[in-house]
């Protein structure tokens, strides 16, 4: 299987994470012109399940270091396997919510708060993972200074949001979608660590025996994510947070492009998702998952620059929105560091 040679190609593939994180949002914009962000939530979870796959038995089986996909699922222990789905199953619990954000508040808010807070608490976890195991932690007071200067982040752009002018979103709606952004971040925080258990983060060579490969660990993860959504997304169809129910008879009147669109959304998810597990044997759980997580940033750029989500926001917003993006790169530049 594919492993990382280096630290340096580890924080580039965590930089590839935080891209593929921080821009899979757009797909959901580009389907919501038609089509409600719980039916494209199906095609995007489809697509995480298809490009997991395909990685499995691509960069996963070829190359004579490490176990390849199929033996190394053979060997997975129970436990293992448990933890990943469990992982998956949080997961898809705080990614419904926060697509929900997203078709409430925009891109450029749900994304800072949601997963900025799942990147200060989800740090702690995998750092606390990472001791357990003896995984690679970093300088801790880098680490530290870096989660701090993004909750400052997160804080300008919570009080930018309540500066944004009117727009088509009611601000009842706005709103709503900054507390389910926050929910989300809490719940979010907690999947990676439970992945990280059942990986031996130390060695992909030569892994612990019961303790699967990165490869092995984004299709059970996806799995789970795709079991649970018959649960989680038939109760957010059944129970909107905004509009009318949705039957499942929706689904099947998008046509191949609208449903390609989700497909690539979840794509470029697990692409990013399957990198922050390839990396942190090199970069460590902690900072792997850290630098990933600057998703926010990208993801405001976005909806700030792309899609205009700020468009009439009341004077003294854009001072805020670029303390936000100051703070966001100077804590990642922290973060970087922190591993070297």
């Amino acid at each position: 299987m594919f492993i990382v040679p280096s630290y340096g190609v580890a924080v580039a593939l965590c930089f590839v994470t935080m891209l593929c994180w921080g821009s899979w949002g757009n797909t959901q914009k580009l389907a919501a012109k038609s089509w409600r962000y719980e039916l494209f939530y199906w095609d995007y979870v489809i697509g995480m399940v298809l490009f997991a796959l395909l990685l499995a038995f691509t960069l996963g089986s070829f190359g004579s270091e490490g176990r390849s996909f199929l033996p190394d699922l053979a060997q997975a222990s129970a436990s293992s396997l448990l933890w990943i789905l469990v992982g998956g199953i949080i997961f898809n619990a705080s990614n419904i919510l926060l697509s929900a954000s997203i078709s409430l508040a925009g891109m450029s808010v749900a994304f800072p708060l949601g997963v900025g807070i799942a990147l200060v608490m989800g740090v702690v976890n995998n750092y606390r993972v990472a001791v357990t195991q003896g995984a690679k932690t970093g300088n801790v007071t880098l680490l530290v200074l870096g989660v701090i200067l993004v909750v400052c982040a997160i804080v300008a752009n919570g009080i930018a949001s309540g500066r944004k002018g009117d727009g088509e979103v009611a601000k009842a709606d706005q709103k709503k979608g900054i507390v389910l952004a926050l929910i989300a971040g809490l719940v979010m925080s907690f999947f990676s660590s439970f992945v990280m258990r059942a990986m031996d983060t130390t060695n992909f060579v030569t892994p612990e025996a019961g303790k699967v490969t990165p490869y092995t660990a984004i299709v059970i993860f996806t799995v789970g994510v795709l079991v649970s959504n018959f649960v989680f997304n038939t109760i957010v169809m059944r129970k909107p947070f905004v509009g009318e129910p949705v039957a499942y008879s929706e689904y099947f009147k998008g046509d191949f492009k609208t449903h390609l669109v989700g497909v690539l959304g979840g794509s470029i998810w697990c692409l990013g998702t399957a990198l922050s597990y390839i990396t942190a044997e090199k970069a460590g759980p902690a900072v792997s998952y850290a630098l990933g997580q600057g998703a926010p940033l990208v993801a405001a750029l976005w909806g700030v620059f792309i899609w205009k989500e700020f468009k009439g926001a009341k004077k003294g917003t854009g001072v805020l929105l670029a303390a936000m993006f100051i703070l966001f790169l100077v804590g990642l530049a922290c973060i970087v560091k922190a591993g070297m």
